[in-house]
């Protein structure tokens, strides 16, 4: 699947953000919130180049994490006619303005958000279309949960076969495949 690099960007992004929110570890327990203030919410698009944002307050903060719970529910819907619905409201309220710009030496690409729109807005609106472009290629599979049974972090299976189960094979993944290794050997020894 060929997905240009502002999409692979907002996509990123995306799944970052909602891997920020509080999770139920499946017995685990809870994981801690990734946005716990200001200050979190400033690394996060610090650490993700997000322009044009301005002065963060709390305002922001309780938006993004709203953005969040949005997009988490996009990657939770189980039909296509539903997700595009979400994106649909997603982008639709975050007043989309598409523009093309080639700013930080980056080739041209689209940004969606409108110029001065607030960090939530923006952060909607580029991954909602995002996501859009992946609902519109029919390959809403993809925006999947980890497998692992004490995890559940979202990611975008960008697998040529659609085959990836864990949102990183060398934690998740090898995790639970040296566990059935270790039990396949207990089980042999009898």
């Amino acid at each position: 699947m060929l997905i240009p690099h502002d999409t692979r960007f907002a996509l990123d992004m995306v799944v970052d953000l909602v891997n920020t929110a509080p999770q139920d570890d499946h017995g685990a327990g809870v994981t801690e919130e990734g946005l716990v203030d200001v200050a979190a919410l400033d690394t996060f698009v610090q650490a993700h180049s997000i322009s044009d944002v301005g002065e963060l307050g709390g305002r922001d903060l309780h938006a993004v994490r709203r953005v969040r719970d949005r997009f988490a529910e996009i990657f939770a819907a189980s039909e296509r006619r539903a997700a595009a619905e979400l994106v649909n409201d997603l982008v639709a309220e975050a007043g989309t303005t598409p523009q093309l710009t080639d700013h930080d030496g980056y080739d041209w690409h689209v940004h969606y958000f409108a110029p001065g729109a607030s960090v939530a807005d923006h952060l909607a609106a580029d991954g909602g279309m995002a996501l859009a472009f992946i609902v519109v290629a029919g390959e809403q599979e993809r925006l999947r949960r980890c497998e692992a049974p004490d995890c559940g972090r979202a990611f975008v299976d960008l697998s040529r076969n659609r085959s990836r189960r864990y949102c990183d094979s060398r934690t998740c993944g090898n995790r639970l495949h040296v566990a059935a290794y270790r039990a396949r050997r207990k089980e042999a020894a009898g």
